[in-house]
């Protein structure tokens, strides 16, 4: 049985192609051979910026000897968790449950249909710390399936009812919870509730929510953004202060790489000092539109320069050869002839010495006392602060001269795999950014990712969209997720806002219905007064993973990622308001889950649901134009001005395929005209831009 992973899209599958294991992708073809040898599969899930996933390839996965006992005993099969969550979320399930612990690299033995009965993450090479070495743990394994095999089989099927039991309690206990997703102004806020439990949790002082290790809380940032753009008010208020103290915090820590822009995944430390230095595009993009859009509401806090160093910073290092964006940044750094600086986060971190060298013995010292440096440690570089005027030049000058100095150091290694619904949100945060911080190469980068994506994962013929694809090559096997479809079709709309072209209304339109078509199918306990879809993250759901105790039932919870059932809810409500079309507006309460009980106890894992049902009690805003010279409409969209990413749509009633809002706005004999319309009602039309201006500035 050879090696089946060469030529994969995974850069993490493509990492142990030549490893002297006969490592399978996770399909069918590898569950069939286990059930003709009468043998398990050895489950290993990673991801190609994971460190402890290197360190455990290096220790046993090349070792031949451990290659060739996996090969003799066990069908072993590698999957890249950020290529095939569906297959990480299940198993994790199963490993939690084993080891009530979890994490990457995860070790899972199944039966030759998919059940777990044993599990691990890390093994060493020798027995170390109390843990067995990986050869003992595959030798026990071995002896268990020759003598024990019917013990293994009830183990297998208690885990796989319990994997079922823990997604059933959560369906259960979620629906217990639910309240209708009420209409403007009836019934409980869940915001309100939403925004007392995040102010509870927030980390009085350095910032963000919880404690450590401290994640970027990127999936709430839009909530609160959407609260504190509402009625003003205590709740607007307490909103815009959390999401400024959220976001100051980050911008000043080392959880951003002040030399080179972006972030990184996670810091270590409650503080905020001491990263993890993956660099992730899902992070990198939804941090972008967070500090794109705080910096045109307030302009003057610093959010503008983070936001363009990280816009800037995924340009430079994860825009790939046809406008796409690589999946990560590594962790490590490549050895280079004993290079200090090779390993975890080495790239990024300066001693006082290396910051001398490179600025002169007294600017050195001066950036080091300006960045936390001490005395014989490599360290990150950050302030911790803001810095006042003088700080900010010196760290100005100095900046440029450190990111040259640092590129000549072994780079992390890039993984270069694109994701349908990453790219998404990419594309999202530039098109937004471009407007907002009036930077056209942010949008026009935006537009070559987005005809990418369209001419490289979508297949019009089956209407399918694959979930990965690397060189230009989509991995067709691989379907994509519910959030796959959600987050691309919300990228096209966001184009449209930007841009005013209809192409990307219209392929917004078709990733949405196909999304209904291929994770919905009618509630038999609906009824004709309430119907109503159920929805699934999957369109089909693998064999081995329904075993294991899968069903691929949609959540509404969020991850690193937006839920992608609340991110089509998002797509459908603003599709509703473009096109007035009551159908999408009627899918929306069976996507967005119990949100009062969510609200109540973990706003934090549903913040796109509840920005949604925020969104859906206020009036959407459309700019309307009609007749007159493309240029006049050219200057009544610059009149709009960040309003028109923000959340008031300007449309072209003279565009092919413009949307259902602007039926019947007119332009008599050809007049420039424009229609200033809120809760689907318009005020009397206007004819030059300056009216425009006074039309929107009274709506504010």
């Amino acid at each position: 049985m050879p090696n089946r992973l060469t030529g994969q899209s995974s850069a993490y599958l493509r990492q142990h192609a030549d490893n002297p294991v006969a490592w399978q992708p996770f399909d069918d073809a590898a569950f069939a051979e286990a059930v003709r040898r009468d043998v398990p599969v050895f489950l290993s899930v990673g991801y190609a910026a994971c460190h402890w996933c290197h360190v455990m390839a290096h220790e046993s996965f090349e070792d031949p000897e451990v290659g060739a006992y996996l090969d003799e005993h066990f069908v072993p099969v590698k999957v890249d968790r950020e290529e095939r969550p569906d297959v990480d979320a299940v198993y994790m399930s199963a490993t939690q449950l084993l080891t009530s612990q979890g994490g990457w690299p995860m070790s899972v033995f199944l039966t030759p249909d998919g059940r777990a009965f044993h599990a691990g993450t890390y093994f060493p090479p020798r027995p170390a710390h109390g843990m067995p070495s990986f050869r003992q743990v595959l030798e026990a394994v071995t002896e268990a399936w020759a003598t024990r095999r019917g013990e293994l089989e009830q183990a297998a099927d208690a885990v796989a009812r319990a994997v079922a039991g823990q997604a059933e309690d959560l369906r259960t206990a979620l629906a217990a919870g639910a309240v209708p997703v009420p209409a403007a102004g009836d019934g409980p806020d869940p915001t309100a509730a939403a925004l007392e439990v995040l102010l509870q949790e927030e980390d009085p002082v350095h910032g963000g929510f919880g404690g450590a290790p401290k994640f970027p809380p990127s999936t709430v940032l839009p909530l609160l953004e959407r609260i504190a753009a509402g009625p003003g008010g205590p709740a607007a208020e307490q909103a815009r202060g959390l999401l400024g103290r959220t976001l100051g915090a980050m911008r000043v820590s080392a959880l951003f790489d002040q030399v080179g822009g972006g972030f990184y995944r996670y810091s270590v430390t409650r503080e905020w000092s001491l990263p993890h230095y993956e660099k992730m595009l899902y992070d990198n993009a939804q941090l972008l539109r967070a500090y794109a859009r705080a910096a045109a509401r307030e302009p003057g806090r610093g959010d503008e320069r983070t936001a363009a160093a990280t816009a800037a910073f995924l340009l430079r290092e994860l825009r790939l050869p046809g406008g796409a964006f690589a999946s990560s940044l590594d962790a490590d750094s490549p050895s280079a002839d004993g290079d200090v600086h090779s390993g975890e986060g080495a790239f990024y971190v300066w001693t006082r010495a290396e910051l001398a060298a490179v600025l002169g013995p007294e600017r050195g010292t001066a950036v080091a006392d300006l960045m936390g440096v001490a005395a014989g440690r490599a360290q990150p570089l950050h302030p911790g602060r803001v810095l006042d005027e003088e700080e900010q030049a010196l760290w100005d000058a100095a900046r440029p001269e450190l990111a040259a100095a640092r590129a000549a150091r072994p780079a992390p290694a890039r993984d270069d795999k694109v994701v349908a619904g990453w790219n998404g949100l990419a594309i999202t945060a530039l098109a937004e950014a471009g407007v907002l911080l009036e930077d056209p190469a942010l949008l026009l980068a935006a537009e070559e990712a987005a005809g990418h994506l369209w001419e490289v994962h979508w297949d019009g013929g089956r209407r399918r969209l694959a979930r990965t694809s690397h060189a230009g090559s989509a991995e067709r096997s691989i379907e994509g997720l519910l959030e796959d479809y959600a987050l691309l079709a919300e990228a096209f709309l966001a184009l449209y806002r930007a841009t005013g072209a209809t192409a990307w209304l219209r392929r917004a339109r078709t990733l949405a219905d196909a999304a209904e078509e291929r994770f919905s199918h009618p509630d038999p306990d609906g009824g004709e007064r309430a119907p109503g879809r159920i929805w699934s993250d999957l369109a089909d759901v693998p064999a081995p993973l329904l075993a294991a105790g899968g069903s691929g039932r949609a959540q509404p919870l969020d991850d690193v990622t937006p839920a992608g059932a609340a991110v089509l809810a998002a797509v459908l409500v603003e599709l509703w308001a473009l096109d007035e079309d009551e159908a999408r507006a009627r899918l929306v309460p069976s996507l967005l889950g119990p949100l009062q009980l969510l609200a109540q106890r973990s706003p934090r894992a549903a913040g796109r649901a509840l920005t949604v049902q925020a969104e859906l009690v206020s009036a959407p805003a459309h700019v309307v134009l009609a007749g007159g010279t493309a240029e006049d409409k050219l200057e009544a969209r610059r009149a709009v001005g960040p309003a028109a990413v923000l959340g008031t749509h300007v449309i072209d009633a003279d565009a092919p395929g413009a949307p259902g809002a602007a039926r019947g706005r007119t332009a008599p004999g050809g007049r420039f005209t424009v229609y200033v319309c809120r809760d689907f009602v318009c005020r009397a039309p206007v004819h030059t831009v300056a009216e425009l201006r006074e039309e929107l500035a009274a709506g504010d």
